[in-house]
């Protein structure tokens, strides 16, 4: 397809194409001449998942093309890539290593990893962001005089873990790797605020099962 049916079919301008595509957020298209150049489906793909970056999940320019380095890097495994693409979106603030709640937290957070197996997760723990995100999300809860330990934190992971099951098996359910990881980010960005609107409409149904109206 040319530009303006890859603009017509996604509803995204052709001068935000034309941006993407020098940012290198968006592939080139194959030349068939000096001015003009053939898009695919893979295009048509990607755009939507920038535009879901960008506009859904407000996501820096610069981070969404770190982000899709990630998701292109056929050098790396499966599981490394998919991690390193999940890892280099927007997380909150670091912790404070030093902060007597962060240093808790931590020991309730790796207590709790021991305890349901997630050896990796223990292993490299200090280098994922996700992991130091949950650490300082603990951190605060403890501060303000909500204190999770092991035992409050691991029916929950054993509840992740069956989501994180279904979740690799919808997404192994695309064809190819690229398209694999791709839509584990969109599920990321786009996918997150489903999973939170079902937690909280299944605290409202088990508050009326045991309240009442």
């Amino acid at each position: 397809m040319r530009l303006a049916d890859l603009s017509e079919r996604s509803q995204v301008s052709i001068a935000t194409i034309k941006y993407y595509l020098r940012e290198g957020l968006l592939p080139p298209g194959r030349r068939v001449n000096a001015t003009q150049a053939e898009y695919d489906e893979s295009h048509l793909r990607r755009l939507r998942l920038v535009r879901a970056m960008v506009q859904v999940g407000r996501i820096p320019v610069a981070t969404v093309r770190e982000v899709l380095a990630q998701v292109d890097d056929d050098s790396l495994g499966p599981t490394i890539r998919l991690g390193a693409a999940l890892w280099a979106l927007p997380r909150a603030t670091e912790p404070e290593q030093d902060d007597p709640a962060v240093i808790t937290a931590r020991q309730e957070v790796d207590r709790m990893l021991t305890r349901l197996g997630w050896t990796l997760a223990v292993e490299i723990g200090p280098l994922s962001p996700v992991y130091r995100e949950l650490v300082a999300s603990v951190a605060s809860l403890n501060r303000l005089g909500y204190p999770l330990d092991a035992d409050d934190l691991a029916p929950y992971a054993r509840q992740m873990e069956h989501t994180a099951i279904h979740d690799l098996d919808r997404m192994e359910r695309f064809p190819t790797a690229v398209e694999q990881v791709e839509a584990a980010v969109a599920s990321a960005v786009l996918f997150e605020p489903v999973l939170l609107s079902l937690r909280r409409l299944a605290q409202e149904q088990e508050a009326t099962r045991r309240f009442g109206l």
